[in-house]
C-alpha cells in the first residue's frame, strides 16, 4: 500500500515522503479499513517536526482520523462506510484500528466531511459544554474562526444555542464564514477588544482561544465577569500569560481544554462526549465544512495550506 511516512523530523518537510509499505495485518480486536478519507489536522504537521506532544519513533505514518469501508473485522461487514480515530497511520489506503474506535458512518455525511468531524468537533464540545458549561444564549468568542477547531467551535456553539462573535486575520475568510454561519458579528485581529464589549455589552461569557499569543493578552480585557477563557492552543507561536490580577479583578476563569486528555482521564464521560458529537451529526445539527480534498500524492501542498493558513475549516487527503 502506499502511505506518507515521516523518516526523520524536519522543520521543512524534507523527512516526510510517499513510499510504499507492507499492508498492515490487523490484530485481534482490530478492523482493516480501506481509507477513502483522512483528514489533516494541524498535530499532524506538529508531529512532522517533533514538536506536538505526541511523539511516536520513526518512521511513522501521521493522520489521526480516517473515514472508509470495511474490509475485515469482527462486529462490521466489509464494505460498510465506517469512520475511525487512528491517533497515528491515517495518510495510507489502508489501515488497523481498534474496533473500538471504529463507528458507523452516518448517510448524510460524505467521506470527507466525516474523516473531518472527530477531532475539531470533540475538542470544541470539551471546551464548551464539559468545561465551559455553556447555556443558550450566552455570548461565545472564537479566535481563529475560520480553522478546523474554529470553525467547528462556532458550528457548534450555533448548534447549542449561543450568540457568536468569530474572529480573525483574513477578511475574505470570515466574509465566507458570515455567509455560511449565523454569526453575530464577525471582527480582526488584533484591535476586536473594545468591539467585542459593545456588542455583548460588557464581555463574551465564553473565549475559545486556539491562537494564543496577543489575541490571547487582548482576551483578558474583554472576557466578561464570571467568564471562561479557553485555552485551546497556541498557532501564534507565543504562549502568553496572564498577571493573576485579572482573574481576581473581573472573576473569570482560564481553563485549558484537551479533549484527548479529558477522555483519557474521564473514560465514561469521554465516550459520552464522543456519542453526543456523533449523534449532532447524525441529527444535522452540526456540519463540518471540507476546504479540499487533496490527492494523497500531492500531500505536500495540503501541509503547505495548513502551514501558511490558506485553509478554511479542513483539508482531506483522499489515497
Amino acid at each position: 500500500m502506499r502511505a506518507l511516512v515521516v523518516s526523520a523530523l524536519s522543520p521543512d518537510l524534507s523527512g516526510t515522503a510517499l513510499a510504499e509499505l507492507p499492508a498492515p495485518e490487523p490484530r485481534a480486536g482490530q478492523v482493516l479499513i480501506r481509507v477513502r478519507a483522512a483528514a489533516l489536522n494541524y498535530p499532524d504537521l506538529l508531529m512532522t517536526r517533533g514538536e506536538y506532544q505526541l511523539k511516536p519513533p520513526t518512521p511513522f505514518v501521521p493522520g489521526m482520523e480516517v473515514a472508509g469501508e470495511i474490509v475485515l473485522g469482527e462486529g462490521f461487514a466489509p464494505g460498510e462506510a465506517v469512520v475511525a480515530g487512528t491517533r497515528l497511520g491515517g495518510f495510507a489506503e489502508l489501515v488497523a484500528v481498534d474496533a473500538g474506535a471504529v463507528r458507523r458512518m452516518p448517510e448524510r455525511l460524505t467521506f470527507a466531511q466525516a474523516a473531518s468531524i472527530g477531532a475539531t468537533y470533540l475538542t470544541a464540545y470539551v471546551a464548551l459544554v464539559r468545561l465551559a458549561r455553556l447555556e443558550a444564549g450566552e455570548w461565545v468568542l472564537v479566535h481563529g474562526a475560520t480553522g478546523g477547531v474554529g470553525w467547528a467551535t462556532v458550528d457548534l456553539a450555533r448548534a447549542l444555542g449561543a450568540r457568536v462573535i468569530a474572529t480573525g486575520r483574513d477578511l475574505a475568510k470570515l466574509d465566507l464564514l458570515a455567509r455560511e454561519q449565523a454569526v453575530e458579528a464577525t471582527l480582526t485581529v488584533p484591535g476586536f477588544r473594545e468591539r467585542v464589549k459593545e456588542i455583548t455589552g460588557g464581555g463574551a461569557d465564553v473565549i475559545v482561544d486556539p491562537v494564543g499569543g496577543d489575541v490571547f493578552d487582548e482576551s483578558v480585557r474583554c472576557v466578561a465577569f464570571g467568564g471562561r477563557l479557553m485555552v485551546v492552543g497556541f498557532t501564534s507561536g507565543r504562549i502568553a500569560e496572564v498577571s493573576t490580577n485579572m482573574p481576581l479583578i473581573k472573576g473569570f476563569s482560564v481553563i485549558g481544554a484537551r479533549a484527548g486528555e479529558y477522555g483519557r482521564r474521564f473514560p465514561e464521560r469521554g465516550r459520552e462526549n464522543v456519542e453526543a458529537i456523533w449523534r449532532l451529526a447524525a441529527e444535522g445539527r452540526i456540519k463540518p465544512r471540507v476546504d479540499r480534498e487533496v490527492p494523497l500524492d500531492r500531500w505536500r501542498d495540503a501541509f503547505g495550506a495548513m502551514r501558511d493558513s490558506r485553509v478554511v475549516g479542513k483539508l482531506v487527503l483522499v489515497p
